[in-house]
């Protein structure tokens, strides 16, 4: 652990999933993409399809050492800086869902996204383990993923686990509205929907209850307990899986403690390497990104945007810098999946050149 309170190992662990969300989500082209670096089509989980719900996990285990000074009880204090984040971070996910096209139709304005999801299940997941003694957090977790599972097994149509079928859509559609919900599934059918955030707080959760163990300091027993309890829900994931599919898109209970048990074990690995042995240097690359992490992201967006929204005539015909860059030097210099995936790392390379300089001035943003 740093002499400041934080786990070496929980920025490193963030930095290295705000890295590969990079990649995965800034392909030069969607049409090469390795199937590694793609989502799962509906029903599974590719390793791509685990990035969120680490995000979130590091959401809740940061959230245990923020809460740390306001004695983890629900107070005002702790209140004002709980509503604060969630507004901060939902208003910048809005944002980003408008950026550059600020003199659209704001009728057909996506609500949701991944910035607002962190946001919401951030705020909840606090409530709750601000409200809830932390011996209880497994028996609120697991009633929250079994009512998930019958809302979506009773409220949903014959098959209520497809895409047409789900509750989850039929919820989001009365509520949000159609023209108000992500369109890339061909049907409105937002994944970062409002019923599906529900079991997304149980990632933020599980998370927090992580960071319970690890922020005590009990070095390798700590690690035991972590890895234990993470192999323990990824088997219970892969059980689940039998009945209720694995499915990011719906955010299903079985993918819930898949993932979380996953992020647990990796996160445990990481803090015996980082914080138990002191093997650090391997992580500082890393780090750099973990430290401003969801500065990171956005800034990410931002820029992944500009990039499509500026359009050159180079040679007669209008394509944005994006495309230009990718089929003119990448895909050029390195094949159509290689360039794609060299695209994506340069992408990378250049928010963490960015992240580097903030770093090296101990500039932290905190939201």
């Amino acid at each position: 652990m740093a002499k400041n309170g934080r786990l070496v190992s929980l920025d490193i662990f963030r930095g290295m999933t705000v890295a590969f969300m990079i990649i995965v989500n800034t392909p030069g082209s969607w049409q090469y993409v390795y199937a590694p670096l793609r989502h799962a089509k509906w029903h599974g989980c590719t390793p791509t399809d685990l990035v969120f719900p680490f995000f979130l996990f590091i959401v809740g285990v940061s959230m245990w050492f923020s809460l740390k000074k306001y004695g983890h009880e629900l107070n005002g204090s702790s209140f004002v800086r709980i509503a604060r984040r969630v507004l901060a971070i939902f208003a910048l996910g809005l944002f980003l869902n408008i950026f550059p096209y600020f003199d659209r139709d704001y009728s057909t304005l996506r609500i949701m996204g991944v910035l607002q999801r962190i946001a919401l299940a951030y705020g909840i997941a606090a409530l709750i383990c601000t409200t809830v003694d932390r011996s209880y957090l497994w028996i609120v977790t697991a009633a929250i993923l079994l009512l998930y599972w019958g809302a979506l097994a009773l409220g949903g149509g014959s098959d209520p686990y497809s895409l047409e079928g789900n509750l989850a859509l039929k919820v989001d559609q009365a509520i949000l509205g159609k023209k108000h919900l992500y369109t890339g599934f061909g049907i409105p059918f937002d994944p970062e929907g409002l019923l599906s955030t529900l079991p997304a707080i149980c990632t933020v959760i599980t998370g927090y209850y992580t960071g319970g163990i690890l922020g005590k300091g009990k070095g390798t027993k700590g690690v035991f307990k972590t890895l234990v309890i993470g192999a323990g829900l990824t088997s219970l994931g892969l059980l689940w899986n039998k009945f209720l599919p694995m499915n990011k898109p719906l955010w299903t209970s079985s993918y819930v403690l898949y993932s979380a048990g996953l992020a647990m074990v990796g996160l445990g690995f990481v803090y015996w390497l980082a914080d138990v042995v002191k093997f650090q240097r391997w992580g500082t690359f890393f780090m750099i990104f973990g430290t401003n992490a969801l500065f990171s992201f956005f800034l990410a967006g931002i820029w992944t945007k500009l990039l499509l929204f500026i359009k050159v005539s180079p040679s007669g015909e209008k394509m944005s810098l994006y495309s230009l860059f990718y089929e003119n030097f990448f895909a050029k210099v390195a094949g159509n999946m290689n360039g794609s995936l060299l695209f994506a790392i340069v992408q990378m390379l250049i928010i963490w050149s960015i992240a580097l300089i903030l770093y090296r001035k101990k500039v932290f943003i905190k939201l």
